[in-house]
């Protein structure tokens, strides 16, 4: 790991990715940047020196660059753990260049539990214009109706809920997109919806928590926009991150929830396309290291 600055401010480490994309370029850029340097120290995890990168030729997948990406990682949630850092925000990773280092996890979000020691944890993004919150991540489409359970749910609308006052919710209202077109229809197009997103909502509601839905996916997330819910629950990834990379992309922020150290993330991957070439844009990593200190700040963690 590499120090930036030597003041006293909360301790952030940032995990470099995967070395063949443009995590690299990114981390230094961020942890350059006035705006990261006035809110904490910037701590860079992973190869990011111009002979640390030799190793790795911008654009190509390697199981050398998943692993490298894999040691950053875990490096990080050590010194997290110990108290060392105050809080980790991550570059992108491959996931190809994890499975071809015979790595097991599909990305950070179940890796970071496993690391944590925690059975799940949640991604959510966060923007000034729309939180969502995935119930399922990275899995097939065909798979999600049965992974839509009741338990599954009702964990991630408490977990919502309990999160969401860190960033200024004290009582967050929580809207769950339905998982059918028009939540379901009563039944007319799956029945999902109503036999478990609305039981689920119902038993949160007598849980005291704020919670509606399911609502029919293509209008509650422009009346999350407008002001009307505080986080959306989505029942998959595209369903979620269609509609905050439209608002907010390179301003949106990848949290997890549910671990015991703060981790946040940018909102893109390692852009393979433009790796090395000098031009990647740092910005949804120096707002993702700008919430990581304020959470830091704000939280009674070493």
């Amino acid at each position: 790991m590499t120090a930036v600055t030597g003041r006293r401010k909360p301790a952030v480490g940032i995990t470099v990715g995967d070395p063949a994309g443009i995590g690299p370029e990114i981390a230094v850029k961020a942890a350059a940047d006035a705006r990261v340097t006035d809110a904490c120290e910037p701590i860079l995890y992973g190869p990011h020196t111009e002979d640390a990168l030799r190793s790795f030729r911008p654009g190509e997948l390697s199981a050398a660059a998943g692993r490298a990406a894999y040691d950053a990682i875990v490096a990080a949630v050590q010194d997290a753990q110990a108290g060392r850092i105050a809080a980790i925000a991550t570059a992108p990773i491959n996931k190809e260049a994890f499975a071809l280092a015979d790595l097991p996890w599909k990305g950070h979000t179940d890796l970071l539990a496993c690391l944590s020691g925690v059975d799940r944890a949640v991604m959510m993004f966060h923007a000034p214009e729309l939180r969502v919150v995935l119930a399922t991540v990275h899995v097939a489409l065909r798979h999600v109706p049965g992974l839509i359970t009741r338990a599954l749910m009702d964990f991630t609308i408490d977990l919502t809920a309990a999160e969401l006052p860190r960033f200024g919710y004290a009582r967050p209202r929580i809207a769950v997109a339905g998982l059918n077109p028009h939540a379901g229809e009563h039944g007319v197009i799956g029945g999902e919806d109503d036999e478990i997103l609305r039981p689920s909502v119902e038993a949160a509601r007598g849980r005291g928590i704020d919670a509606s839905g399911p609502w029919p996916a293509d209008t509650v997330f422009g009346r999350a926009a407008r002001g009307e819910f505080d986080a959306v629950i989505a029942c998959y990834h595209d369903q979620g991150l269609i509609p905050v990379k439209l608002l907010a992309f390179g301003r949106a922020v990848n949290v997890t929830l549910g671990l015991p150290i703060i981790r946040t993330s940018v909102d893109h991957g390692t852009a393979f396309d433009i790796a090395g070439k000098g031009i990647a844009d740092p910005s949804s990593l120096v707002e993702a290291v700008l919430l990581a200190a304020k959470l830091a700040r704000t939280a009674d963690r070493p």
